[in-house]
């Protein structure tokens, strides 16, 4: 077997790893952020468990940090005090990004990690199977409920040679989103072997891993190896260390070959992350800002490289250069060994130890600005500028683009980019806080703030359904134009009548009063639907705004489960050439749609009224998610038993 088979047989609860069939496996730990955390906790009360039952939960406080107001705060003691109640650890605010700290204290190779953010594959580089999903998904398995998902395809990703001076991991995902695009990943593992792997650092797998969700991947996996043993030891944490690799004869579904000795440093034009060229190809484009950190690009080998570039030098007079470390212990042993010093003599701003830049909160750059990014995402409008281009890299073509004030190939720069992985980090878990115990828990009040509302939940499905097609959308919209997520709505991430308010103006501004005043009604869109962040959010106020159903040509995996979650129909088209037939405010029908669902039907005819014709859509569920739709949404089938 391969190593994705391994870890997911070994926690195989039901279902046949057969790629395409649905499975549901055991999990080991979930992470939780505090901008999708409050709504996860909100549906783990909801059913009505005292205690999590997982080996190890923790909530992290990474994202919404600025706290112009009381909301973000009084989140954040909600989840402390939630947590603290049932049994979940709480990683404190400045003690750094998911993560990255769930790399350096808690990931452990060959176990299983469900996260309620996108991003949650960074754990593969330990050689885990860590998976992004919706926040309610998180909560069952928090319950000690199984996660269930559709067995995926494992490519193996052959790594041979060696990285050039000057060529990061980040190229290396850049390289693979070039190749593969933001779909290509869509049901699939993204699996590493060969010689090259060898020679990548953990925090460098971790990069990888992390960006792998860019290309649609369920997750990314590394072997836990040698190089994964002197990590953990570093970390001090030599007992959780496990090997795990494939065997000789490991089967795979596909095979993509990297040279890494071949890679140069690569770019992602704006405003999507596999619109990628080489720097040189790109030229010297004139730079307003650039942003260093983020849970891609924020580990200790990165910062140290950029103070190497950074250090005797000052940046550019036109550039404003802000860096995150990516954690506490980051940030701290930056501060003992003086290259924050450096960053800081070089004209560096530092900025809190945060998601921050990298979700718009904060940092955001000036009207038309070119801003080069080390973060994962770079779609429109994220930097909370909508007119500012952004641009990702690693971390050394940004500290190189930093000082030439044009986007630069760092293979050039006068600087010893040779960093040694630390023999022993600055480990302190102090702002790690553990739970109530048992006996104390219930003493333990939970508390809430005016701004955490009740989150819709959808009624049982009915017989049919009716209403207009509200909206027309083109391909690759993302969970930023369905549910935006910038510093002015991040504190509202428990409200989601608020939020409502909002719910894809990106696309169209008129759409949320347009929604309201019809009472609900159908989406339309383009492939890929759904693509970016796992905020259920995107689900929630659709159901909201009584969404029942969106009528698109592919989906992204995270949204589709998160929309069969709340009881909203996901359909495909047979026929991709039907989109053309239809056209923003055409009323649609689905007759006898429950009487279908029931009956197992995967076709369901949908019904243009307006212009008279029926097509076909495809509505692929399993037996577990036609119950699911049936109930309205997973807490009423919970209920239901």
């Amino acid at each position: 077997m391969n190593v994705t088979q391994k870890i997911l047989s070994a926690h195989l609860v039901s279902g046949e790893l057969i790629p395409g069939s649905e499975i549901a496996i055991h999990i080991d730990q979930t992470l939780t952020q505090d901008s999708t955390g409050t709504m996860a906790y909100l549906q783990f009360e909801a059913m009505g468990i005292p205690r999590v039952k997982t080996e190890k939960s923790i909530a992290y406080i990474d994202h919404n940090t600025l706290q112009t107001g009381f909301e973000n705060a009084d989140d954040h003691k909600y989840i402390a005090t939630v947590t603290r109640k049932h049994g979940v650890y709480l990683s404190k605010p400045g003690n750094g990004i998911c993560h990255q700290v769930q790399l350096e204290r808690i990931g452990k190779p060959g176990k299983t990690l469900l996260g309620s953010d996108s991003h949650t594959p960074t754990g593969g580089a330990l050689g885990m199977i860590a998976i992004g999903a919706g926040g309610l998904d998180v909560a069952v398995a928090m319950g000690g409920g199984a996660y269930y998902l559709s067995c995926p395809s494992v490519v193996n990703v052959r790594l041979t040679g060696r990285l050039q001076r000057g060529v990061a991991a980040k190229d290396v995902i850049l390289e693979l989103l070039r190749r593969l695009s933001v779909k290509g990943g869509v049901g699939k593992v993204m699996e590493y072997t060969g010689p090259g792997v060898k020679t990548l650092s953990i925090p460098e797998r971790a990069t990888i891993a992390n960006m792998g969700a860019e290309l649609g991947a369920t997750t990314s996996v590394f072997p836990s190896d040698e190089v994964t043993e002197a990590f953990l030891k570093a970390q001090g944490r030599a007992e959780d260390f496990a090997p795990l690799a494939a065997d000789e004869d490991a089967a795979y579904e596909e095979t993509v070959e990297i040279d890494l000795s071949a890679l140069v440093p690569m770019v992602a034009l704006p405003h999507m992350p596999d619109n990628v060229k080489t720097v040189e190809e790109a030229g010297p484009i004139r730079v307003d800002q650039v942003c260093i950190g983020s849970c891609t690009n924020s580990s200790y080998l990165d910062m140290m490289r950029v103070a190497a570039i950074l250090r005797g030098k000052t940046v550019h007079p036109d550039v404003s250069l802000v860096i995150a470390p990516g954690s506490r212990q980051v940030l701290s042993m930056l501060s003992a060994n003086g290259a924050l010093h450096d960053m800081i003599e070089a004209g560096a701003r530092i900025c809190e130890t945060a998601c921050g830049f990298c979700i718009g909160m904060g940092q955001s750059p000036c009207t038309n600005a070119v801003s080069v990014r080390t973060n994962n995402r770079n779609f429109f409008g994220r930097s909370g500028t909508k007119s500012a281009g952004i641009y990702l890299v690693s971390c050394e073509t940004a500290a190189a683009t930093a000082l030439a004030g044009v986007l630069t190939d760092p293979r050039g720069v006068d600087a010893d980019l040779s960093v040694d992985m630390p023999a022993t980090f600055l480990y302190n878990d102090n702002l790690i806080i553990p739970p109530a115990t048992e006996e104390e828990a219930p003493q333990v009040e939970v508390v809430r703030g005016p701004n955490i509302k009740p989150f819709p939940q959808a009624d049982a499905l009915e017989q049919s359904l009716h209403g207009k097609l509200l909206l027309k959308m083109e391909d690759n919209i993302t969970t930023d134009h369905i549910m935006p997520s910038d510093s002015s709505l991040l504190p509202f991430r428990s409200n989601i009548p608020k939020l409502s308010e909002h719910c894809l103006a990106p696309v169209d501004p008129t759409f949320p009063a347009r929604a309201k005043e019809a009472g609900g009604g159908f989406l339309l869109a383009g492939a890929n639907y759904g693509q970016g962040s796992s905020r259920e959010h995107a689900a929630l106020v659709p159901l909201y705004l009584k969404i029942r159903g969106v009528l698109a040509k592919s989906f992204a995996r995270i949204h589709r489960a998160n929309l069969i979650n709340n009881g909203i129909l996901p359909l495909e088209f047979v026929n991709e050439s039907d989109y053309d037939r239809f056209d923003p405010s055409d009323e649609i029908a689905l007759e006898n749609i429950r009487q279908l669902i029931a009956g197992g039907a995967e076709t369901i005819p949908v019904t243009n009224v307006t212009k008279a014709f029926t097509i076909p859509m495809t509505l692929a569920l399993t037996p577990r998610q036609r119950r699911m739709i049936l109930a309205g949404g997973l807490i009423n089938m919970t209920r239901q038993g």
